[in-house]
């Protein structure tokens, strides 16, 4: 075995490479067969080189108040056909049980008056909007992305840890992961069947034209972000980018008689489909936080005529709420008459009678998170916390039971990872990305795999210090690349005086995920 792997010890989790010491797993045999002949200096060089090439690009991190670039370790997270197969049936039925379980709770509520799901769950919601009701979604489709975090227990068994059907971000890293791991290993791809992830935004760009108001032949799609200062500008770039779009501010755009138009250089242009990168508070100042400067006035009124659609949905936040979260395979048995094909990690209520008293008792020997929780923040896990964290976490879910879930300490798989000049375990997960055109929830082969750099640490967010590896599906034959993305005519220009130099908003850094 390479001296990499000399002092390679497997920790107390599931290991994604090795099944004992010594002991590779089929899937990783080609991977340590192009290590196994580096040096430890080479593969070093390599991983420079490669953050090199990202901050060339643009694509860094905000971490401890400093840009880095973003951290991508060489070893691939490998997936082989059957746990792919797992994997996007049950990310496909996750993304429709929250489509039905929005449409409810924004109509009919049956699961509340069925006593699936208790009112004070939809109505304590502080992402509950009523400005969302008479909004008819295009295709039923309220849920155009999602991004579910999925991660593999002690067993081997993949679970859901959450799910983001808001405005789910990382999905460049996944771009940018794979044109870098092609370019570092290009023997490798040649000898391995990995399906490609280059297909996002054509599936992204069919989707949004296709949620596009009834009678527009020809619909306008934009990317609205909240601008370059966002941590994830260079993703909304990169994305309206890739599928020949127009990125946007809310200031490039105007609402006149219920319905939404772009300033460009040739005059105001309607526009028929957002796909919007910033929460809802700061969405619609007339609606929502009147003192929003990066919104449009307006939007939520043009959405609510249904004159433009707004992708991902307002309101779309009761979906993702962590003690919702709880709900969901139940809300999948409920709706779709199906038993779920991925489990939850077992999970605490403290707003139910019992099991408060069950916490707060046990807080010692569960993860405590806050229910609105995004980046890792909040996060209290308990074998590892000290005595006045845990105090304080106590007060605060006693205060506040609706407030936080609990669950049981789940021992990440590990992968090898770079650490100096030797690969060490370090825990992953994975956000498969879903795009849902009404007709089918398409699940982006691989997804994003984010590793905890520090040694026994569990947190895997960039903005607490975590990394990525490029995810690979390995298929039964040589996959086929998919066309690349085009748009019929040329595109107006828009706010010129933020124009970068091909025409489009400049692309600055990346820092760490919204959501």
């Amino acid at each position: 075995m390479a001296d990499i792997f000399d002092a390679y010890a497997l920790a107390d989790a599931w290991d994604e490479m090795f099944v004992r010491p010594g002991e590779v797993r089929t899937a990783y045999e080609p991977v340590l067969a192009a290590l196994e002949p580096m040096e430890p200096a080479e593969l070093r060089f390599r991983a420079d080189q490669m953050a090199r090439a990202f901050t060339d690009r643009g694509v860094t991190y905000a971490f401890a108040g400093e840009e880095r670039p973003w951290p991508l370790d060489l070893v691939p997270r490998i997936l082989d056909a059957l746990e792919w197969d797992l994997i996007q049936r049950g990310v496909s039925q996750r993304v429709r049980a929250l489509e039905a379980y929005l449409a409810d709770a924004y109509g009919p509520c049956r699961a509340f008056e069925d006593g699936v799901v208790p009112w004070r769950l939809l109505l304590g919601s502080p992402h509950f909007h009523r400005a969302a009701h008479g909004i008819e979604p295009v295709g039923g489709v309220r849920i155009h992305v999602a991004g579910i975090d999925l991660v593999r227990d002690e067993a081997g068994d993949f679970r859901v840890l959450e799910d983001n059907v808001r405005v789910p971000s990382g999905v460049s890293y996944v771009i940018e992961n794979r044109r870098a791991m092609t370019r570092i290993f290009p023997s490798l791809f040649a000898e391995q069947h990995v399906v490609p992830v280059d297909g996002y935004a054509q599936r992204l760009l069919a989707a949004l034209r296709a949620a596009a108001p009834g009678g527009v032949a020809d619909p306008r799609v934009v990317v609205l972000t909240p601008g370059p200062n966002n941590a994830a500008y260079f993703e909304h770039a990169l994305l309206a980018r890739l599928m020949g779009v127009q990125l946007v501010e809310g200031h490039d755009l105007v609402c006149r008689g219920n319905r939404v138009w772009m300033r460009t250089t040739r005059g105001e242009m309607p526009v028929h489909v957002v796909y919007r990168r910033l929460d809802d508070d700061f969405l619609d100042p007339l609606h929502f936080r009147p003192d929003s400067v990066i919104g449009c006035p307006g939007i939520l009124s043009a959405a609510t005529a249904g004159n433009v659609t707004l992708a991902n949905a307002v309101g779309n936040g009761i979906a993702d709420d962590k003690l919702l979260y709880t709900y969901v395979p139940d809300l999948v048995r409920y709706y779709l008459g199906e038993e779920p094909v991925l489990p939850n990690v077992e999970s605490y209520r403290p707003d139910e009678p019992g099991q408060l008293e069950a916490v707060l008792d046990q807080i010692d020997q569960l993860v405590v998170k806050p229910v609105d929780g995004a980046g890792g923040q909040g996060i209290v896990i308990g074998p590892k916390a000290d005595a006045a964290t845990l105090e304080r976490t106590r007060k605060a879910v006693a205060a506040d039971p609706r407030g936080w879930i609990a669950q049981r300490p789940v021992a990440l798989s590990t992968s090898p990872t770079l650490a100096g000049e030797r690969m060490a375990p370090r825990h992953i997960d994975l956000r498969p990305f879903a795009v849902n055109d009404g007709r089918e929830v398409w699940v982006l082969p691989g997804g994003l795999t984010r590793v905890a750099l520090q040694e026994g640490n569990l947190i895997v967010n960039s903005s607490q210090g975590g990394g990525s590896k490029d995810t690979w599906v390995i298929s039964e034959g040589p996959a086929e690349r998919p066309a690349p993305v085009s748009q019929d005519g040329p595109l107006p220009q828009v706010a010129p005086r933020q124009l970068g130099p091909d025409g489009t908003h400049s692309v600055v850094q990346e820092g760490a995920q919204q959501q």
